[in-house]
């Protein structure tokens, strides 16, 4: 039987009602979030407890509150990676739930309660990878603005408060492909060293009820932040590109592989982009580039270093066949428009600058680093009606900004 609450968290639109939706989304789970600890209603037990971070309206995280040790390690693993800014937050939380303080704080409780006759994996995640694993563990969740590219992220960790990796979650079709994507990176990839970075290590795929999960392992304890994020790693890059190895001979832009994957996803698309596509045909096909492999989010919170070598994660956007200098162009955009709060042409442009400044090693003149260039505002535009296709909505910082600059950049006819 579903039993609802006036304060059910999945009722809401904001963050955390998206994020309780994905993850507590079967309706026989009673999941109340309020100032207090609410004991739940007869014929349920508690199965989690979550202090919700710092409050409902303003959700940033779920705390679990299995232990002092687990709250604080949710916390505090990791904060190294974090900017200055959110570290101290983080820390001050953490040593609150260290102390047992999140309740002085007056943190709101998330609660989740199963029937007493249902076997808790059946209904929550955690307790089916619990199962799985052997032992207990618990989770600490991300909450982010509702955005159906988002995937929910469980931290996971043992009774000792010891990381057990990640389970990256695929809710819709758009992310459920996400997830999957990386799972078959990660098995893939090169782990020889060298200027190839280093990469976490997949340790199982699964299909639960309706999700797509990837569980990829904790990363080293002492990674930590790079030292100058926004510095392109251009060697490490070109490691990607060409899986480790040596250089490909170049070839046209007409013909590969890369231009052959634009004109039928631009024909899945349709509209405008179509012209797009066409014009980056007319004006650069006989243009020749290397093509290679790219990681397809590479940016600085994706990235760390442990040991001295550069660790780079979240490699559900890689694939082959892309221009040489992708990945580049990549950080030069999404840095400007994500971390810089940059509207799309001067994203672009912050793009334009930064290949214009490394884009030589990746063996760019003029001509290619345009090409380069406008053939990644043009797989963006793709990845982003594919998501919205697949159930993940427009992105608003994107849609049309984005296509009103390819009609800029690429002329009227787009």
């Amino acid at each position: 039987m579903t039993v609802h609450r006036a304060a059910d968290p999945r009722d809401r639109s904001d963050g955390i009602g998206w994020v309780s939706r994905a993850i507590f989304g079967d309706p026989r789970l009673w999941l109340d979030v309020s100032t207090t600890a609410s004991p739940p209603p007869p014929g349920h037990r508690v199965a989690a407890r979550y202090a919700v971070v710092p409050s409902v309206a303003r959700a940033r995280f779920l705390l679990p509150l299995a232990s002092r040790r687990v709250g604080a390690a949710s916390t505090l693993a990791y904060n190294a990676l974090r900017p200055p800014r959110v570290r101290v937050n983080r820390l001050a939380v953490g040593i609150l739930a260290g102390l047992g303080g999140t309740g002085l704080a007056r943190m709101p409780v998330l609660t989740v309660a199963v029937p007493d006759r249902v076997d808790p994996a059946e209904l929550l995640l955690t307790h089916e990878l619990s199962r799985s694993a052997g032992c207990r563990l618990h989770a600490a969740i991300g909450i982010r603005p509702p955005d159906p590219h988002h995937k929910p992220t469980l931290q996971l960790f043992d009774d000792r408060g010891a990381p057990r990796g990640y389970a990256k979650i695929g809710w819709n079709d758009a992310t459920r492909a996400m997830v999957a994507a990386e799972a078959a990176a990660l098995r893939e990839l090169p782990r020889d060293g060298g200027d190839f970075p280093d990469v976490p290590r997949l340790e199982r795929e699964l299909r639960w009820r309706d999700l797509a999960v990837t569980l990829v392992a904790p990363m080293p304890r002492r990674v930590r932040r790079l030292p100058h994020p926004y510095r392109p790693r251009v060697a490490a890059m070109l490691a990607v590109a060409r899986r480790g190895g040596p250089p490909a001979a170049p070839r046209l832009l007409a013909g590969s592989p890369f231009m052959a994957d634009l004109v039928a996803r631009a024909e899945r698309a349709g509209g405008p982009v179509r012209a797009a596509v066409a014009a980056l045909a007319a004006r650069d096909g006989t243009v020749g580039l290397e093509f290679g492999d790219w990681h397809g989010d590479w940016v600085p919170w994706n990235l760390g270093v442990h040991r001295g070598r550069l660790m780079v994660w979240d490699w559900e956007n890689s694939g082959p066949h892309r221009p040489v200098g992708f990945d580049l162009a990549h950080q030069g955009f999404q840095s400007a428009l994500s971390l810089g709060d940059r509207p799309v042409p001067q994203a672009a442009a912050e793009m334009d600058e930064v290949l214009a400044r490394h884009g030589q090693v990746c063996g760019l003149d003029g001509v290619r680093r345009r090409l380069v260039g406008d053939a990644y505002l043009v797989e963006l535009w793709l990845r982003t009606a594919e998501l919205a296709a697949g159930g993940g909505g427009w992105s608003r910082r994107l849609h049309p900004a984005l296509l009103e600059l390819l009609a800029e950049r690429l002329g009227p006819a787009t």
